[in-house]
């Protein structure tokens, strides 16, 4: 009897303990001090110089910095650089960079740390970062241990975004090599690499040594949760303190859920369906059109994102800067029959529509299926994991090795970024693999446009070639243009500082819970 009474009690004190993991005492009140962030989509890269999702570019924003980067409504701010300066032919930029600031792995920051890492940008014409800016750098002056000059070739007009983009990271972990990398990122953030289980989780903590002294929480554990139900229940319950997206049909139960707030938060987020314009027969632009003009935008916003967000009226949303509205393609069934007839396909013809594995994707790619087939286009959907999705894309090396026919999808960019919003995806040098113009369109007209304006720092000739690049583009519709989201997370009402950003991005730099 006296052992069992032993073996319980171990067993009681076992238990307690495992229960309370995550928690420590202030006072009599017992505090979480771990965090878990549920996302819908799966993470691809810690490689932050190649990186094209919004999902792997958050959780490397928790690790790795760059010199700039962005406040919570997508304005340009310091990060490792205290200060900057611009030339006035907009050739040069001047860093003095923040002293004393130490990498996860013991190495310090400094200026050598900045040149290693845009050198293996420049040098690598395989990274995503490569041909957004970086491929333009004809010098990199160090001038001390905190003070460097980057010299461009030409002006581009996103390289101070670009700047915000190319985290920096320890020069030893660049030394290892491209895979180490992607799977082990070692930067100067808030948070430092723990372990990455693929389809499951990926853990950071708090980086003790972090240049800007803040209370923070201890752990967080990002979970890929690709079910809707799934990410509401966890945080009903409070097994995740975040979930990112809410969806919205979910929207009223947890406005009136316990413990629970809701955000809304206005976005950058396109949605649409990229159409392959060098396969037949959408390599005609009247087959295009009558696909925009069967599918009822608003009929899309109140189904598929149960009634949150707006219309995608151009090509750009209208939170981008110099964004111009369109006369929208409005729903019109006869006309768009006709314009399938004039294109010699009064019968209509099969295709098929590609898409990741979440919830939302699911109902938007049954939506489009639904819409076309009233004009006798008889859609195929094929969903794939993220990965598997992101390897059938970007894996062919020639436009006329893809499979792909369209492909259900969104694309995000900062506020200020118009050159993102444009030439990764209408640019003909961005054909996948080198960019996300998954539509392989090609505009000489607009290809012309692209390399002027980021050629250019005069906002009024931006706005007038921006207006241009709108109208000409959204005609020749490589897209169903569908809406823009306005994002909604949910978060326990003891988070604090989680910051979802316009463009889909979490930034937990200064998270906790309270």
């Amino acid at each position: 009897m006296l052992m069992l009474v032993v073996i319980s009690a171990v067993l009681i004190v076992g238990c307690s303990s495992k229960e309370s993991t995550g928690e420590k005492k202030e006072g009599s009140k017992a505090v979480a001090k771990d965090m878990v962030i549920a996302v819908n989509e799966n993470f691809i890269s810690m490689d932050p110089h190649n990186t094209g999702d919004t999902n792997s570019n958050s959780v490397q924003s928790a690790m790795l910095e760059g010199l700039l980067g962005f406040d919570p409504d997508g304005k340009i701010m310091k990060k490792l650089a205290e200060d900057y300066s611009i030339s006035d032919d907009a050739l040069e930029y001047t860093f003095k960079l923040r002293q004393g600031v130490k990498f996860h792995d013991g190495e310090a920051f400094n200026a050598e740390a900045v040149k290693a890492n845009y050198e293996r940008i420049m040098k690598d014409d395989s990274l995503r970062l490569n041909s957004r800016g970086f491929n333009l750098i004809t010098n990199i002056d160090v001038i001390n241990d905190y003070e460097i000059k980057i010299t461009l070739k030409e002006p581009y007009a996103g390289m101070l975004t670009r700047f915000v983009s190319a985290k920096i990271l320890s020069p030893k972990l660049i030394g290892e090599g491209k895979d180490k990398i992607g799977k082990n990122p070692i930067g100067t953030g808030p948070f430092k690499f723990v372990e990455w289980v693929q389809g499951d989780h990926l853990t950071v903590e708090r980086f003790d040594e972090y240049w800007d002294k803040k209370d923070r929480v201890q752990k967080i554990t990002y979970k890929p949760v690709p079910e809707n139900g799934s990410r509401v229940a966890m945080l009903k319950t409070g097994e995740a303190q975040v979930i990112y997206p809410l969806p919205s049909q979910n929207i009223k139960e947890m406005e009136s859920a316990k413990d629970v707030k809701v955000e809304k938060i206005p976005s950058t987020i396109a949605n649409y369906v990229s159409i392959n314009t060098m396969k037949k027969p959408f390599d005609d632009p009247r087959v295009r059109q009558a696909m925009n003009y069967a599918v009822d935008k608003d009929a899309f916003i109140k189904v598929v994102k149960t009634g949150f967000g707006l219309p995608l009226d151009s090509i750009l949303p209208s939170k981008t800067l110099h964004y111009s509205k369109q006369e929208m393609y409005n729903p019109n069934i006869e006309k768009a029959k006709q314009l399938l007839k004039d294109a010699g396909l009064e019968k209509g013809f099969k295709t098929e529509i590609w898409g990741n594995t979440n919830s939302d994707t699911m109902k938007g790619m049954q939506f489009i299926q639904q819409q076309l087939k009233a004009i006798g286009i008889d859609v195929e959907i094929k969903s794939m994991e993220e990965g598997t999705l992101s390897d059938e894309i970007y894996g062919a090396q020639k436009p006329e090795d893809t499979k792909l026919q369209m492909w259900y999808v969104s694309w995000s960019a900062y506020p200020s970024d118009t050159t993102n919003a444009t030439k990764p995806l209408f640019y003909s040098g961005s054909f996948p693999p080198n960019g996300a113009n998954t539509a392989y369109y090609k505009n000489d007209q607009v290809d012309q446009w692209i390399e002027e304006v980021n050629k250019t720092a005069d906002q009024g000739k931006q706005a007038e070639i921006y207006g241009n690049m709108q109208s000409t583009i959204y005609k020749d519709a490589p897209w169903i243009f569908l809406g823009v989201d306005e994002i909604l997370a949910g978060k326990r009402t003891n988070v604090d500082g989680v910051i979802i950003t316009p463009d889909g991005g979490i930034d937990v730099t200064d998270a906790n819970l309270k």
